[in-house]
């Protein structure tokens, strides 16, 4: 089987393993253990310089020694996809070192018959499940060789599917030794990213991007994905990640269906932006983290 190359090492992150390793260092002991252990996060995938800080604060969530398996969903920027994607490898390299994947889930998965395969060169293309690999491999490295990894990437979804693989997935979220990543950014705004929501009741356009994403990230909170569903159809918001995170929404409320004895707790933890937009020329991205309790 083919392995996949570190193909953003180098632009988007460091491809120095000394490097890299001081870098998340950092940003994971810039944030406190305030709501974990983590049983799911969500956290940016852009570049580093960029998201690096913010997602530090979902990382330092997870608890190392619990976790065995890490699911990751990311959504396809580059294919489109009308249902999600396992990788067809048999590692992913980091600066670090390399990540194993669970064939056996994939198997397990592939029976459902809701699953195809990414080829090689969809996984190369793709960032947003790399982006979260020298995280996963920083916040594991005591553990280096007791843990595979589940990349799955997720396409672009009606509300039906997400709920169909949120019930798929909902087994696996149960479990405390699996970990699930949702891998999103928040608003893209622009005349590059074609969104220019501006709600002129705040000064500043900046203001305004931050209150429409923590209408969302309190949806989310809130676990109600058709009142997540119902917010991206009523603004637009450019949340690259909205498939993923009505999967989870809809895994949970499966998890709460089927043991009403269980309770759910998901909280944002950090939030920034790339940069401040002022004028209708400026853009830029939010990035936001988050971790989910479940007792």
């Amino acid at each position: 089987m083919p392995v996949r190359r570190a193909t953003h090492a180098g632009s988007w992150y460091s491809d120095s393993g000394a490097e890299l390793t001081r870098q998340l260092d950092y940003w994971l002991n810039q944030a406190d253990l305030t709501h974990g252990p983590a049983r799911a996060i969500i956290a940016p995938h852009a570049g580093y310089q960029y998201c690096g800080a913010c997602g530090g604060y979902a990382y330092r969530q997870i608890s190392p020694v619990v976790v065995r398996r890490i699911f990751i969903l990311g959504p396809s920027h580059h294919v489109r996809l009308s249902g999600c994607a396992l990788s067809n490898t048999q590692k992913y390299k980091t600066p670090l070192y390399d990540l194993h994947i669970d064939t056996s889930i994939n198997n397990e998965l592939e029976m459902t018959g809701q699953f195809e395969w990414m080829d090689l060169d969809t996984d190369e293309n793709e960032h947003s499940i790399e982006m979260h690999l020298p995280y996963v491999a920083k916040v594991m490295e005591n553990y280096k060789d007791q843990f595979t990894i589940v990349p799955i990437l997720v396409g672009s979804l009606s509300p039906d599917k997400e709920a169909t693989y949120g019930r798929i997935l909902a087994s696996y979220l149960a479990d405390p030794k699996n970990l699930f990543i949702i891998s999103s950014d928040f608003c893209h705004w622009g005349h590059r990213f074609r969104y220019t929501y501006y709600d002129r009741s705040f000064e500043n356009i900046y203001q305004s991007i931050e209150s429409l994403d923590r209408v969302g990230m309190n949806i989310i909170e809130n676990l109600n994905p058709i009142e997540f569903t119902n917010y991206l159809k009523k603004y637009g918001n450019t949340i690259c990640g909205r498939h993923p995170i009505g999967i989870l929404l809809h895994a949970i409320q499966e998890i709460l269906k089927n043991d009403t004895s269980q309770s759910a707790s998901l909280k944002f933890l950090k939030y920034a932006q790339s940069s401040q937009c002022r004028n209708v020329n400026d853009s830029s991205v939010s990035y936001a983290s988050a971790a989910l309790v479940i007792d």
